[in-house]
């Protein structure tokens, strides 16, 4: 596992010397394993790598339980000498206050907690034990939801600041990791409950692929995903350059764009170029979805006057004097 883990970052360039990285560490076998993989990789000295590493962990206030998985990753983290920094958060609080889903709430509760320590530490990313099996339950949930190709990626090991060394390893694998190094790692028995559509996908989904299909479906959803990666670079390098062709004016809070020379290009390109776009302007594309990007679409087709539209709050996407303005509302 260790050295599965080590070509994992290699592969990617997860992590460099004088990194210094914020474990999400819930207890679980995915994250403790991560963590005490990371540990290792630190301590070896013929591998060479030097980084520091923090423990940063959510108590979500839902199961009973929750105190002690936080005193489990609080003990071990005193044992190693690693900095340990924990936070509860009412999460059905959270999700009722915010009107959204207890699992978007718990994201959001995590996320924002692990930004918060890097910010405090002066830390330079963020490690998530996502793992193999996480990926391809991702992209069996966005065939589902119908996304674009983008969601056939499944999960990826980098993203911006946050990195998943877990990413090539199978839950079995971890989880056989665990009982040969004895972490004895804390179970949630809400895993195994069919409340969430990600459940229902772990536990009755794949178990059935595997039986009745494909017993190596894992793998296989593993090589469309890289597949899709491939094809997805190749695709954002052609978007990139059309975006650079067409582009008038970029500022913080504005970006203006040639509206002859995006007409021009074929649809699928423009719905990328609109995606990107909004992604230089907020980093981000949440919120925007394929109405939206049709709609915008739609409106530089018919480039009668000055006409806008505002797919959301933060945006407003406005065509006047032959150029398409990205505007910035927040």
């Amino acid at each position: 596992m260790k050295d599965k883990v080590l070509r994992t970052i290699k592969k990617y360039n997860l992590i460099e010397n004088g990194d210094k990285l914020i474990l999400g560490v819930s207890g679980g076998p995915d994250s403790i394993a991560m963590l005490n993989i990371l540990k290792e990789i630190k301590e070896d000295k013929e591998i060479n790598l030097t980084f520091e590493i923090a423990v940063s962990h959510i108590n979500h206030m839902i199961r009973k339980e929750a105190k002690e998985d936080e005193k489990y990753v609080r003990e071990y983290c005193k044992k190693n000498n690693i900095e340990f920094y924990s936070k509860s958060i009412d999460v059905k609080k959270l999700a009722n206050t915010n009107k959204i889903g207890i699992e978007q709430a718990g994201r959001d509760a995590r996320y924002g907690f692990f930004n918060e320590i890097l910010e405090k530490t002066n830390s330079t990313k963020i490690v998530i034990a996502h793992n193999k099996n996480d990926s391809a339950e991702t992209i069996i949930m966005n065939i589902m939801r119908g996304t674009g190709i983008s969601g056939l990626k499944g999960i990826e090991a980098k993203r911006g600041k946050y990195i998943r060394p877990l990413i090539d390893c199978e839950r079995n694998e971890i989880e056989k990791y665990c009982e040969e190094k004895k972490l004895n790692p804390r179970i949630d028995k809400t895993n195994f409950e069919n409340e969430y559509t990600r459940n229902k996908i772990r536990n009755i989904v794949i178990p059935y692929v595997k039986k009745e299909f494909n017993p190596n479906i894992i793998n296989a959803l593993g090589r469309l995903s890289d597949l899709v990666k491939e094809e997805e670079e190749y695709i954002e390098k052609q978007v990139i350059k059309v975006y650079n062709e067409i582009l008038i004016e970029e500022k913080e809070k504005e970006i203006i764009v040639d509206l002859k020379k995006f007409n021009n290009k074929e649809r699928v390109i423009k719905s990328r170029l609109v995606l990107y776009t909004i992604t230089r302007l907020f980093g981000t594309v949440q919120g925007i979805e394929k109405i939206h990007i049709e709609d915008i679409i739609k409106l530089c087709n018919n480039n009668i006057g000055n006409k806008y539209l505002t797919p959301n709050k933060n945006i407003k996407i406005l065509v006047k004097n032959h150029k398409i303005y990205f505007l910035s509302q927040i």
